[in-house]
């Protein structure tokens, strides 16, 4: 298992560990902390992923290469030989048959040899890149789940904040309407003493 696999298991492995929020089966906590140092060095890992992969990928020119070759030499060989079958002037007729017959296996052989060595590069070079679009999908749900969970976060955030600043609101309300009232009642006691007449009066 590559280290890229690893931390995605890690991060895998951490997020179905973590508890749920009370009443709740969908929201979980994280340590934020953790979950940013998984992430942090699953992106450093990635590039040297990538470049491992692109070094198999670049292994496919080597293959042609070397087919190529294998088969240059098989011609080389069989044309080396049909020369020399030639110059046998008492075996002319069958050199030039030899000749013919060797020239067609050695391209029959060298074809093979192209098509094997085409058909495995091709196999490697997808199998590289499917192997890296998988990492890299699993990255991309990680990163997306990651951002959905803290938007339902920030905007239960919100809605909490919401509701304490009405309570808030309503609370000031109150306290405003009994201050009115309590000095409207004042006003009224100090009417009433004014209006009485006292015993050096009268």
């Amino acid at each position: 298992m590559s280290r890229i696999e690893q931390l995605i298991s890690d991060i895998e492995s951490y997020i179905d560990n973590c508890k749920y929020y009370p009443l709740s089966n969908v929201k979980i906590i994280v340590n934020k902390e953790q979950l940013e140092d998984m992430l942090t060095e699953l992106r450093l890992k990635t590039p040297d992923e990538v470049k491992k992969y692109q070094k198999i990928l670049s292994n496919k020119e080597a293959i042609l290469a070397d087919a190529k070759e294998q088969a240059e030499a098989i011609i080389n060989a069989a044309q080396i030989q049909t020369e020399e079958l030639i110059n046998e002037h008492e075996i002319m007729q069958r050199a030039y048959a030899q000749a013919n017959q060797l020239i067609e296996q050695a391209t029959a052989q060298a074809q093979t040899i192209l098509d094997n060595a085409t058909e495995e590069a091709n196999s490697i070079r997808y199998s590289a890149m499917q192997y890296t679009d998988d990492m890299l999908a699993k990255l991309q749900y990680i990163i997306e789940h990651s951002i959905k969970d803290n938007k339902e976060k920030y905007n239960s955030l919100l809605s909490s904040l919401e509701n304490v600043l009405s309570i808030v609101n309503n609370n000031r309300n109150e306290l405003s309407g009994i201050e009115e009232g309590e000095s409207e009642g004042a006003e009224e006691a100090s009417d009433l003493t004014d209006n009485q007449i006292s015993p050096d009066e009268n």
